[in-house]
């Protein structure tokens, strides 16, 4: 009967593992579970809570941590407790209607969290993949530029403006492109967006409603990537990929129409998509197919010449997307996608739809630091560090590690350590043993659709040298201790 006791209730209904929850976070994610199962009727009005010792012992928490959460519930006007009486919901603490039946707002954590955050701060060494330097963020340019701006905007600047972005931008932007990655294209090319994530949305959003229903991916590819695309709406069809990049010939047995790349430097292993490779995915991409290029690490190269954009081959059938996340800071949320002539009528109306446009103000900044040079001088200088950084990494695994396979050397903000003589999924239980050390890594299989030799992927970019030497000498045991 609703209203009385539930009897016997304990953490279960949560579906919580307090392994999988950063330290710090437990009081904000209990919170959070408890108030989505009264909002979703799942705990209704007189329903009692499990006594605080009970649920503390068995979530393996103290009790004050509970008495927090019950404490900040009765806040919100959720629950409620006379002196000596169990603490129950209130009545009337959710509006009358139909339980809600998508997520809850803001989730913390996937329905399914992995065994190790993909990212924390209670670590002492941060080595995962993709972090640039924070510290290196060009402070004094963007404050010259900045100043540039607000002296020089005008008032129509200020407004809602262009849902594509500000033209001042897209025209840096698409010089830049041209100077960089080889792509011919002009301002109405441009799209301006809230970084790679928001491109894959949109993108995934206009497949959608043309129809398709299935995206190759890379596997191993980026995990996030595969994410955004799956909450759009799209089945992802793995692709291998080797040494020489994505398997084009499994892509065309796969039958999809579109497909998601790293070809300037795969994600996570770091290969450049081998010429022949490219060769047969143009021309599977001019068939009438969709090649969605994320122009990871482009500008991250210390030992080679980088390769061109694929879009500048076959514009019509690429969409390339990039961001200032890891050249600048991944805070500026700034962007752009160039996409296929077809497709850009629904892309703007989606980004309209989505947010009405990227801020003003940072996308002028942006295009000073672009017009004046400085974002230029400042990934050569980045590039430097990074170079500096990466060989400390490397020289470290040479010493504590040496029989260890390193790949990626070539670009970008991480190494691959591949582990070919372990059992599938081992790097897993090696990264949450790295995390209790005091180093964050990713383990490759994290990464990967289906089974494969484990690795581990170490970002070097935002760790000093000193730091990095310390994170491997720590980590290495873990590796040689760990079980074929």
């Amino acid at each position: 009967m609703r209203g009385a006791p539930v009897d016997g209730l304990g953490a279960d209904f949560l579906s919580l593992d307090v392994r999988c929850v950063p330290r710090g976070r437990i009081t904000d994610e209990l919170v959070r579970r408890l108030r989505a199962a009264i909002t979703a009727n799942r705990l209704a009005p007189g329903d009692a809570l499990p006594p605080t010792r009970v649920l503390a012992g068995e979530l393996g928490v103290s009790r004050g941590v509970v008495v927090e959460v019950y404490r900040r519930l009765a806040d919100e006007g959720l629950v409620g407790a006379r002196t000596g009486s169990a603490t129950r919901v209130l009545a009337g603490a959710v509006p009358a209607g139909p339980a809600p039946t998508g997520p809850p707002a803001d989730p913390v954590f996937p329905a399914e969290p992995p065994r190790l955050p993909l990212r924390t701060t209670n670590v002492e060494f941060d080595l995962a993949p993709g972090a640039p330097d924070l510290a290196a963020f060009p402070r004094a340019a963007w404050l010259r530029a900045e100043r540039t701006v607000l002296r020089d905007a005008t008032s129509a600047d200020l407004g809602y403006g262009d849902p594509r972005g500000h033209l001042r931008l897209r025209a840096q932007l698409a010089g830049w492109l041209a100077r960089t990655r080889g792509m011919r294209v002009g301002a109405d090319d441009v799209l301006v967006v809230a970084g790679v994530a928001q491109s894959l949305a949109l993108l995934a959003q206009s497949l959608h409603a043309r129809g398709a229903t299935r995206i190759g991916v890379e596997d191993p590819g980026a995990r996030g990537a595969r994410e955004t695309l799956a909450h759009w709406g799209l089945q992802l069809e793995p692709v291998p990929v080797d040494g020489h990049g994505a398997c084009v010939d499994a892509l065309a047995r796969s039958g999809v129409e579109a497909v998601l790349l790293t070809p300037a430097h795969q994600f996570p292993t770091g290969v450049v998509l081998a010429p022949q490779r490219r060769r047969e995915l143009l021309e599977w991409a001019r068939a009438g197919n969709l090649v969605v290029e994320d122009d990871y690490d482009a500008e991250h190269r210390y030992d080679r010449a980088p390769v061109p954009a694929l879009h500048a081959s076959a514009p019509e059938h690429v969409a390339c997307t990039g961001s200032t996340s890891k050249t600048l800071v991944p805070g500026a949320r700034i962007g752009w996608l160039v996409a296929p002539h077809r497709l850009r009528a629904d892309l703007v109306a989606a980004k309209h739809a989505a947010d009405l446009g990227n801020p003003a103000l940072p996308q002028l900044v942006l295009a000073e630091l672009i017009a004046a040079g400085d974002l230029e001088r400042h990934v050569r200088r980045v590039r430097a560090r990074q170079r500096t950084r990466r060989d400390a990494l490397l020289a470290a695994l040479h010493r504590h590690l040496p029989a260890a396979r390193v790949e990626g050397v070539a670009a970008g903000l991480h190494l691959l350590v591949t582990l070919p003589h372990r059992e599938p999924g081992s790097d897993v239980e090696i990264a949450v043993r790295a995390a209790e050390v005091g180093v964050l890594v990713h383990p490759l299989s994290w990464h990967r659709v289906r089974p494969g030799p484990p690795g581990l992927l170490l970002g070097y970019a935002a760790t000093t040298p000193d730091g990095l030497r310390e994170a491997v000498r720590r980590i290495a045991p873990l590796v040689t201790a760990a079980r074929p």
